[in-house]
């Protein structure tokens, strides 16, 4: 196996010495830069210790030798499209955390969604709802059905959403057991 450490850690933008005092406990720059090489083996619990300080679930820290994966290439900067000197491995941009992720496709545009794009949330708990305000959410309604919009209101466990698209109505949502947070667009070209 080998890990991506160093691509994770350069795609954030963070040093060595970033992702060894991230760590809890706090651990040196030289350890990670042995744990990266492959001087040092990564363990289950340096997987873990590293992958919080990067904010990541910890199995994308290694892949297999024959995996084929997306690269990033090039950089679009002031000045235009720009080689990188040595390509990278993509990440998928989401954090890792106690929260799930769910998916919705959109079958029929709507708002700003088109047809086939997909939109991946982050679910959160009753005590986080707060943060969603004027955020897309999607959130379950009684009866196996769901309801997707731009949270504009919130009154307790009470939700409140507009969906996307001219002329809709709000929809009121008494004590949804969860929302889910839109945190990433999909979209094919």
């Amino acid at each position: 196996m080998i890990n991506r450490i160093r691509d994770i850690r350069r795609q954030k933008g963070l040093t060595l010495a970033d992702v060894a005092a991230r760590c809890s406990p706090p651990t040196t720059a030289q350890t990670i830069g042995r744990l990266e090489t492959g001087m040092r083996s990564l363990s289950l619990v340096w997987m873990n210790r590293i992958g919080a300080a990067l904010e990541i679930d910890p199995q994308l820290l290694v892949k297999a030798d024959e995996a084929a994966e997306p690269q990033i290439i090039a950089r679009l900067g002031t000045h235009g499209a720009e080689a990188l000197a040595k390509p990278m491995s993509a990440v998928f941009p989401v954090g890792s955390g106690a929260a799930q992720l769910v998916v919705m496709t959109v079958e029929v545009g709507a708002g700003e969604y088109r047809s086939g794009d997909q939109v991946w949330l982050r679910q959160v708990a009753t005590e986080e709802f707060g943060r969603a305000l004027n955020r897309d959410v999607l959130a379950p309604r009684p009866g196996g059905r769901f309801a997707f919009g731009r949270m504009i209101d919130r009154d307790g466990d009470r939700v409140a959403l507009l969906p996307p698209g001219i002329g809709q109505r709000q929809v009121v949502i008494d004590h949804p057991a969860w929302i889910g947070v839109a945190e990433l667009l999909v979209r094919s070209l």
